[in-house]
């Protein structure tokens, strides 16, 4: 029995993240839902709610964290495409635009927060970004034999550029997405070059 239960609880938790993030949209953020509206589209009373989260600012924490999940665990996917052959940067680029294009609303809720009033909302979106960051430059460091600083730069650069071409894909249309999406590429692999010239030049050094 206690088995149903906790499944049936986790249904219900599920329902209230999702309605939640139905509810974002391009002109509401999450600091405008309020309790009663997610609950309603999550179908249950305002009173159930607090069965599974102590208020608003618990359920929004969860949101960043999930977003951030969601998005590391596509990105370790895209790697793991790319050993089977193909362009690291292509692949990880339309992979993080696809992340875009299927999860519009959590993407929105990263950066809004990440800028938002709230220090305990910028601090778990930094976080994310920060788990993110690192991931990425504990693959460059492996795959491109780059040193511990060289790799560091260049993914804490790619992440500022694939971030904010996500800014801006959110409202493009598929063309415009295309189009960005060919560019972020292209600024990408400069980035790279210019990190495996730094690499060299520092190795030559030693």
């Amino acid at each position: 029995m206690s088995g149903i239960r906790a499944q049936q609880k986790e249904k219900t938790r599920r329902l209230i993240i999702d309605a939640a993030l139905n509810q974002l949209s391009a002109e509401r953020s999450f600091s405008s839902l309020s309790l009663r509206e997610v609950a309603k589209e999550a179908g249950l009373a305002a009173t159930s709610f607090y069965r599974h989260f102590n208020d608003m600012d618990e359920l929004g924490l969860t949101l960043v964290d999930e977003a951030g999940l969601t998005l590391r665990q596509l990105m370790r996917q895209a790697r793991q495409r790319i050993e089977k052959g193909g362009s690291v940067i292509k692949i990880s680029t339309i992979t993080f635009m696809e992340f875009i294009e299927s999860n519009g609303n959590e993407f929105r809720l990263l950066l809004r927060e990440r800028s938002g009033t709230s220090p305990e909302f910028r601090s778990a979106v930094n976080r994310e970004i920060r788990y993110f960051t690192m991931e990425l430059c504990d693959y460059l460091q492996k795959a491109n034999k780059l040193d511990a600083e060289t790799s560091y730069l260049q993914a804490n650069a790619a992440v500022t550029i694939v971030f904010s071409a996500g800014a801006e894909a959110l409202d493009a249309d598929s063309k415009e997405r295309e189009s960005l999406t060919e560019r972020t590429i292209a600024q990408l692999r400069f980035i790279a070059r210019g990190a495996m010239d730094m690499n060299a030049r520092r190795t030559n050094k030693t």
